[in-house]
């Protein structure tokens, strides 16, 4: 038995071994791995180094890395840097990775924009459009099968938000329920977060919760990713609509760099195979900030106390 299980053990290293030995174009840092990059920020010259670029991806994140990885090459082609995503699972995470100074670059939320407050100043950098729009609907869904066929009904209900600073998976039905004297822990008979759009799509189309509230956008991705899945949600409200998730970058890159950094994104469209990448994300380009758009959820944001 020892010797089976001796066998099995060396089998398994040996697999993850030569798996962690798989080379990508764009290097990859995961969120079970906090400091791995720490040593190239600190230690490499500003104008040589990579190009650090955080997300959190909320939707399907092991598929849809490949298509950040895409973009992620194309932003190292057309500087000539090399570039390494750093993922981490959730927003505040990624907000902390800016606040310390530890990134050059962000895919934000809405939500996770609205509520950065950190130390080290960020600047929206371009905003995602998607088809002609770079607004989306944050909406609330039940079974499709489903008694409930208003906000109302889940009272007393499970519901799964996405992630605590998401703005679609969380504050929207947070402040609808404050402008009625009441919060979530006293309107729903129990709540969880998922962390993932999917798996708010999963969690209410197999009955694991009532309901759940997230972006529109996303709701039109899953009908052509996971149909059997959509297929089996309805949606009972929809609020209004908001400004999509930005791209944001430290104030302290050179003016140069900015530069040439935002022309690249507002043209990446341009390049068929970086569009196709891209539109796996739910973006068809990239286009200027409308930073008043965002105001009055940062003031939702300051006034529930809910930043980082």
């Amino acid at each position: 038995m020892k010797l089976k299980f001796l066998t099995f053990s060396i089998l398994m290293f040996l697999i993850l071994f030569t798996n962690s030995c798989k080379n990508n174009t764009t290097p990859f840092i995961d969120f079970s791995q906090p400091s791995e990059f720490v040593s190239l920020q600190n230690n490499s010259n500003a104008n040589e180094r990579p190009l650090l670029i955080a997300l959190a991806s909320v939707f399907s994140p092991h598929e849809t890395i490949t298509y950040y990885r895409q973009i992620a090459d194309y932003v190292s082609k057309k500087t000539g840097r090399q570039t390494i995503l750093v993922q981490r699972k959730t927003y505040a995470e990624v907000n902390m990775l800016l606040a310390n100074g530890d990134v050059d670059i962000a895919f934000l939320s809405t939500g996770a924009y609205s509520s950065y407050r950190g130390m080290n100043e960020i600047e929206l950098f371009v905003m995602a459009e998607h088809g002609g729009n770079s607004l989306y609907t944050p909406e609330i869904i039940v079974h499709k099968d489903s008694d409930i066929h208003t906000i109302s009904d889940l009272q007393d209900k499970v519901f799964a938000f996405t992630d605590p600073l998401s703005y679609s998976g969380h504050m929207v039905m947070e402040e609808y329920l404050r402008q009625r004297n009441t919060d979530p822990e006293k309107f729903f008979k129990r709540y969880f977060y998922t962390y993932s759009h999917d798996k708010s799509i999963w969690a209410v189309a197999t009955k694991v919760t009532d309901g759940a509230s997230f972006d529109s956008q996303i709701y039109e991705y899953a009908k052509i990713k996971t149909p059997e899945l959509a297929a089996k949600v309805r949606i009972i409200a929809s609020m209004p609509s908001v400004p999509t998730g930005p791209v944001v970058i430290s104030k302290r890159m050179n003016t140069q760099q900015k530069e040439q950094l935002r022309h690249i994104f507002l043209t990446m469209n341009e390049d068929p195979d970086t569009l196709a990448a891209m539109q796996h994300l739910v973006i068809d380009k990239f286009v200027f900030p409308t930073p008043e758009l965002y105001e009055p959820l940062r003031k939702l944001y300051d006034r529930t106390n809910t930043f980082l």
